[in-house]
């Protein structure tokens, strides 16, 4: 089944909406009560020219409120060129005997140890484990390899 509209009908609301003129008196206390906290605050941040009167506090609760001073190219200071240059040419940089340089190549890692490394045997899932050559009977560190297997199988 299919939605349609008789001729001559619209779903667009095109009534402007009328505006609310009168206040209750609980209102117009809470938005003066709302007007005096806002001009309280724009003074502690020294933003004097930011606060309001009632009228105006209410077109701003309101969503009607257009600010007094528009921001504009007078209002800013800058240069003509646009761009900021420091004053001074040229900066040392600062060199002392305990500095590090950061841009280094690193040293190869490289096994310098006694223990004599066969090779790396996979434990569980990617729990990477050294295998070495320890006892005197087993130069090659088959025994090891095999423990290692088992454990994994058990």
């Amino acid at each position: 089944m299919t939605m349609h509209l008789e001729r001559g009908l619209t779903t667009l609301n095109t009534k402007k909406p009328k505006k609310k003129k009168k206040f209750t008196i609980k209102q117009m206390e809470k938005f003066t009560k709302g007007m005096r906290e806002h001009n309280k605050r724009m003074r502690k941040i020294h933003c004097h020219n930011m606060q309001m009167t009632l009228e105006e506090y209410i077109d701003y609760c309101h969503g009607r409120y257009k600010s007094k001073t528009k921001p504009t190219a007078t209002n800013f200071e800058w240069n003509a060129s646009g761009n900021y240059r420091r004053e001074v040419e040229h900066i040392p940089s600062r060199v002392s005997e305990n500095s590090f340089a950061p841009c280094t190549k690193k040293e190869p890692m490289q096994y310098t140890g006694e223990r004599k490394l066969v090779g790396i045997a996979t434990m569980h899932k990617s729990n990477m484990v050294p295998v070495f050559a320890d006892d005197e009977d087993d130069k090659t560190g088959r025994k090891a390899a095999t423990e290692i297997a088992t454990m994994r199988r058990n």
